[in-house]
């Protein structure tokens, strides 16, 4: 976190908070609080336009795709985005690109199973209420990274890995985890049934998540994504194929609006 005496701070609802009473107190004037408040919404790198503002319109700051990317423009987008904020995530990393971002941002760290950079420096308290359950230990990428995202964004995270249809005793195993959370994340490939038996089960949203896992028909990932959109089961929202990061979002979201804003 920048120092808050000096230069431009980060821009998040809770400093643009802390910087009104400092002016409303005198310890700053109208001024000062301008010059700290004059940081363009975003920071064009040629390649990118980095998006300062992000957190204070959402909550959170912008994510970063590393995909597609070399490695040199993600530690040039994410060190852009660390020197405005205290949390920082990078979804689909290759580990050279996490690498030369270590060297750059120490405190980064790689979870190598979701392929997500993550950087967080804040303290604040993490609100139960997002479980996070995988069809087979082939979907574990997805939805590890949904867990990942949703865990920054400042939940607790529960996991039920390989709970899939085909032992559906592995799953009923978790019914009363199942029972205590706010919302749950269903991942599954195959013919993509986990998110319909959840939602028989609990009284809550279920996110369903389609992974591109199975064989010849299930169309990489296309089979499952039907089966999930003609779930017979209501409370079923759908996200795109292995979009793991869009599921912990939406999770995170529901959670902290259950939970009551903070």
């Amino acid at each position: 976190m920048n120092d808050f005496w000096t230069g431009a701070i980060t821009i998040d609802s809770q400093n643009i908070r802390e910087l009104l009473e400092k002016v409303k107190s005198g310890e700053l004037s109208i001024e000062q609080a301008l010059a700290k408040l004059r940081v363009l919404p975003y920071e064009d790198l040629g390649f990118a336009k980095v998006d300062h503002h992000r957190s204070l319109r959402q909550g959170f700051p912008e994510v970063v795709l590393g995909h597609g990317k070399s490695a040199e423009q993600v530690c040039a987008i994410a060190c852009s985005l660390a020197s405005h904020t205290d949390r920082l995530l990078v979804t689909r990393c290759s580990p050279d690109a996490f690498q030369l971002v270590k060297e750059r941002l120490p405190d980064a760290a790689y979870n190598e199973l979701a392929r997500a950079l993550v950087l967080n420096r804040s303290e604040g308290k993490l609100r139960p209420g997002v479980m996070v359950v995988s069809g087979g230990t082939a979907d574990l990428p997805v939805a590890e990274e949904a867990a990942v995202t949703a865990e920054l964004m400042g939940n607790e995270v529960d996991r039920a890995f390989d709970v899939g249809v085909a032992g559906i005793h592995r799953l009923l195993d978790h019914l009363p985890r199942l029972h205590q959370a706010r919302v749950v994340v269903a991942v599954a490939g195959m013919e993509g049934a986990l998110p319909s038996v959840v939602s028989g089960l609990v009284s809550v949203p279920v996110i369903a998540v389609p992974t591109s896992i199975g064989y010849g028909a299930s169309f990489n990932g296309l089979a499952p994504l039907l089966a999930m959109l003609n779930s017979c089961a209501a409370g079923v929202a759908v996200v795109n194929i292995d979009n793991g990061f869009g599921a912990g979002y939406l999770a995170a979201l529901i959670n902290r609006n259950q939970g009551g804003h903070e």
